[in-house]
């Protein structure tokens, strides 16, 4: 029975999942925390996943692991294989200014036709989350320190790279062993998903020279060896890790609900959004993975059910015995912005207010049409952008509520599909670890429940009032 391991080592935690590489049965897992903030040294990740890994019941007798990493990490190495400072993390947003400049600098002053330079090079407008946008801040606030930069990596490219023997004072030669996979390498600002080429223009212009950067691999490749002699797959971004967790294929749209949502579409065809609402990623297949996020999701919930004294369940039970379109109340619930459509200045909003509707049960309904709402502006950017969507895979801590489920299945007006519970990210890493092995990916059941949508061709009528109120926040 050969064992494979799945790895997610996320922003807050590591968790390690062992499985049977042919069925997929839980073996053991194991986790451990990280340290908060957003900047962070790599070592801690390293602790951690040796922690995870124990409390797993350690890696003997596992014949294969992969990584599935928190995206855009910024991590430094000098030659000799030493970090050279913390890691800047996906959600430090110091490198703010730093991503606007590289858009006016492609535009030659002219932000508009940068960000259009930028989408068809590389899929991505740079905002503060993605690498390239951070080495820039480096180089300009640190420059003895980007000067000493003689690789860059991304977490899980690193935590791999440890795995394989590798680590401080190994040596510039070991630099060359780095490794990562087209998804992740999609996030970084500097690589082409369309191209699967690094742009070195693009990191002599941020660093100001160009470090080695991890060799890409293909999807089921072999990225090294542990010690042991355990294959190391190439890992994945997180996203895309857990598209291969939830078996999404061409033509899935996986919208995750949690603190923010998160809208993502295993596509054919690569993405050039120049209004950088969409970032165009790639997947953990060899496919595409265009990705757009919204800021507020299950806080609107917890806020609401704070205000309404009643818990989040039964919050829910008062949404379901609202009608649909919440006696004609709707909320636009960018309490803290919203990142689609881009309003960082944006408030959240009440509108149809009368004294007939204004009640406990449409406020609570309001509450989650205005979050499934938001969610479905994320799916129509991406279909915007060409993506056919047959199934949507809900998947987040928001996933299970029979409230969430439903309205998703009138907001988003295709089929839903929602997992039960799991660790999505460690899971697609084990799969992947496990098509290492095999070859292919193995078809790993994955249990649920399906949720029919709604009849007619037709948006529902909520969703129209809805972004009849949103764009008027939009205006104002």
């Amino acid at each position: 029975m050969p064992l494979v391991a799945g790895i997610d080592s996320s922003t807050q935690s590591c968790k390690v999942i062992i499985r049977d590489s042919a069925t997929g049965a839980l073996v053991r897992q194991g986790r451990a925390s990280h340290p908060e903030g957003s900047e962070v040294h790599p070592e801690h990740w390293w602790t951690a996943l040796q922690e995870a890994i124990t409390d797993a019941g350690g890696f003997d007798d596992v014949d294969a692991v992969s990584i599935g990493g928190q995206q855009h990490g910024m991590v430094c190495l000098d030659e000799s294989g030493d970090v050279v400072r913390p890691a800047l993390l996906w959600n430090d947003t110091r490198s703010a200014p730093d991503a606007e400049d590289l858009i006016r600098e492609a535009g030659d002053g002219d932000s508009v036709a940068g960000a259009a330079q930028w989408a068809s090079s590389t899929g991505t407008v740079p905002v503060a989350s993605l690498t390239a946008t951070k080495l820039r801040w480096l180089a300009r606030n640190e420059p003895e320190n980007a000067a000493r930069t003689a690789a860059v990596c991304l977490p899980h490219d690193w935590l791999s790279w440890r795995l394989a023997g590798n680590g401080p004072g190994t040596g510039p030669a070991s630099l060359e062993l780095l490794r990562t996979d087209r998804s992740d390498a999609s996030g970084t600002g500097y690589f082409s998903a369309t191209t699967g080429e690094y742009l070195p223009e693009v990191l002599r212009s941020t660093l100001g020279h160009v470090p080695v950067v991890p060799t890409v691999v293909g999807p089921l490749e072999v990225a090294g060896k542990t010690p042991g002699g355990a294959l190391i797959g190439p890992g994945a971004g997180d996203n895309a890790a857990a598209g291969l967790g939830v078996s999404a294929a061409v033509g899935d749209v996986v919208i995750s609900i949690g603190t923010s949502g998160t809208v993502f579409a295993v596509s054919k065809g690569s993405s050039h959004d120049a209004s950088g609402l969409v970032a165009g990623f790639a997947d953990a297949t060899g496919n595409y993975l265009p990705l757009a996020c919204t800021l507020n999701a299950t806080r609107i919930f917890d806020s609401t059910a704070a205000l309404l004294g009643v818990t989040l369940h039964e919050l829910g039970d008062l949404a379901l015995s609202a009608p649909e379109g919440s006696g004609g109340l709707t909320m636009v619930p960018y309490f803290e912005g919203e990142r689609t459509p881009n309003l960082p200045n944006a408030t959240g909003s009440l509108h149809g207010l009368t004294l007939s509707n204004y009640t406990p049960a449409n406020l609570a309904r309001a509450a989650f049409e205005g979050v499934l709402c938001s969610l479905a502006d994320g799916l129509a950017a991406l279909q915007a952008q060409g993506v056919a969507a047959q199934r949507i895979i809900l998947v987040g801590g928001g996933a299970q509520s029979e409230a969430v489920q439903q309205i998703a299945a009138a907001a988003f007006g295709v089929p839903v599909f929602v997992p039960k519970p799991g660790e999505y990210v460690a899971d697609g890493a084990a799969r992947q670890a496990a098509g290492v092995l095999a070859g292919t990916l193995p078809d790993w059941p994955v249990e649920g429940v399906n949720v029919r949508a709604r009849n007619g061709d037709a948006p529902a009528a909520f969703l129209t009032t809805y972004r009849r109120y949103a764009a008027k926040a939009a205006i104002d």
